[in-house]
């Protein structure tokens, strides 16, 4: 299985981290800058909020949202998961921009917007409006997936999915790492790797956007699904 490379040691809680500066950073005289300073922060599924859907037609467990614990009104960014266990509309979320990716289940039929999608294949993201009316009918029994949500005029959002190999993340503001299965692990140059459990979460707040953090996973099974978030 292919990895970052790393140095050896395990760093658990929460750290300040001081990131190396890029070699490159000699040549252009800028090695004597101050570094930039990293936050992270592992969450348990103990720390994880339950709550309703919007519109009452499910739950949601929220991972983590900015500003922390903020009211559906009032986010920027909100990554949850959320367990579907019957057919119905999604809730609307004005001026919102939604990437879902289907990680456990059958799957389900989105219809909407003039268009109609069919998520079988778990791990594959899948992007629409939250003020788009979505109907959701599910394929056969309940799923389960997880949700980005970036407010439009607040925040940009991207997903990727980490299986099989290291996956090097391009640099943003911020950068929340769930473990959906397996146990993986986040690289930054120069720093000891920080292990993640199966069902946690890591999140990175770089406020510089100067850091590409490495996911490896520690198994032949773990799959992790990586949002990054910048700031507008």
């Amino acid at each position: 299985m292919a990895s970052c490379d790393h140095t050896a040691g395990v760093a658990t809680g929460s750290l300040t981290i001081r990131a190396k500066a890029p070699a490159d950073a000699i040549v252009r005289g800028l090695s004597r800058r101050a570094l930039p300073m990293i936050q992270h922060r592992v969450l348990s599924p103990g720390e994880f909020r339950r709550m309703p859907w919007r519109n009452g037609g499910g739950l949601t467990t929220e991972i983590m949202s900015w500003p922390p614990q903020a009211a559906l009104d009032a986010f920027a960014w909100r990554v949850s998961i959320a367990d579907v266990t019957k057919h119905g509309p999604f809730s609307h979320f004005d001026g919102i921009d939604r990437i879902l990716v289907l990680i456990g289940g059958a799957g389900m039929r989105l219809d909407g917007a003039g268009a109609c999608a069919e998520l079988r294949v778990p791990f594959e993201p899948y992007s629409f409006r939250g003020e788009d009316r979505i109907d959701c009918a599910l394929l056969d029994g309940a799923v389960r997936d997880f949700n980005v949500m970036t407010r439009r005029d607040a925040a940009r959002g991207r997903v990727t999915v980490v299986q099989q190999a290291g996956e090097r993340i391009a640099p943003a503001r911020f950068t929340l790492c769930h473990a959906v299965t397996g146990a993986c692990e986040c690289l930054i140059a120069g720093h000891p790797p920080i292990p993640l459990a199966a069902e946690h979460a890591l999140l990175l707040d770089d406020p510089e956007s100067t850091c590409a953090p490495c996911f490896n996973p520690l198994s032949g099974d773990a799959i992790a699904l990586v949002a990054s978030i910048d700031l507008l």
